[in-house]
């Protein structure tokens, strides 16, 4: 197996000429689109080329510190994105069971993974535990902000169901059982699509990532199995503690389900 190829700066240019023509058609159209496009191209470039220099100086000085800071910032970021991509107001008790979902699902995913199924060492090792938090984290904050929004909007639209099933006997989690059944499954089909879908819609980004540098696909596929799984587990992990734990947030000490403005 060779090394990955290197694209030259000449090379990494003219690729912005496809998003250039992109944009030229989309402003011909009048889909008037093309800031939000030049923005994101902008921001990406600056974002990716910024992770690379720090990426180059963590993985030659590697250090346990240094590693778990990273780990820290990345959760903290994705907790704070699922707060800014919900378009409804969240009240601080939700807020704190968002968090501690997200910190534990992630986290107990990642000790599984990474120290009992891949055994890297030694264990702090930045070029395995970074880009495998960063794919767990990241699909989990997605998986979160679907769940979260699907059970917020279920809980204001069918307040009138919960409330009559309660006056007819039933429990907050027996009258919210449907709604966090529905939040469950909006969250984790993007993930059961993915696993579906590899391997013969499309190849995964690390998959691909590891091919690319000239590893046996093999390898490849092994580390794709194991990061599918490990990002399952998290996804799934995370949402059911937010669920269980979400639902309640929504009713008083009575039973009553809470006036929301």
């Amino acid at each position: 197996m060779g090394s990955i190829q290197d694209i030259s700066l000449l090379q990494l240019l003219i690729s912005y000429v496809f998003i250039l023509l992109l944009l030229a058609i989309v402003k011909w159209l009048g889909i008037r689109r093309e800031k939000e496009i030049l923005i994101a191209s902008i921001r990406m470039s600056v974002q990716l080329t910024f992770v690379g220099f720090l990426l180059t100086y963590v993985f030659e000085n590697p250090n346990p510190f240094i590693t778990l800071l990273i780990i820290l910032i990345m959760q903290s970021f994705a907790i704070y994105n699922v707060f800014k991509r919900t378009k409804t107001v969240i009240h601080v008790e939700l807020k704190k069971i968002i968090a501690i979902s997200l910190f534990l699902g992630t986290t107990l995913s990642m000790i599984y993974f990474d120290f009992i199924v891949i055994q890297f060492t030694p264990w702090y090792d930045p070029r395995y535990f970074i880009p495998i938090a960063g794919m767990i984290i990241g699909n989990s904050m997605t998986g979160i902000t679907l769940g979260i929004s699907t059970l917020m909007d279920g809980m204001h639209s069918k307040r009138q169901f919960i409330e009559s099933s309660l006056m007819l006997g039933a429990t907050p989690k027996e009258a919210s059982r449907f709604i966090v059944r529905q939040s469950f499954d909006a969250a984790i089909l993007p993930t059961v699509n993915s696993m579906v879908g590899t391997g013969i819609v499309f190849l995964p980004g690390m998959m691909t990532g590891v091919i690319l540098s000239g590893a046996d696909p093999m390898i490849a596929i092994k580390y794709q199995i194991v990061i599918l799984l490990g990002i399952t587990a998290s996804v799934s992990l995370s949402i059911l503690l937010l669920l269980q734990l979400g639902y309640k947030t929504f009713f008083n000490k009575k039973a009553q389900l809470k006036r929301t403005s």
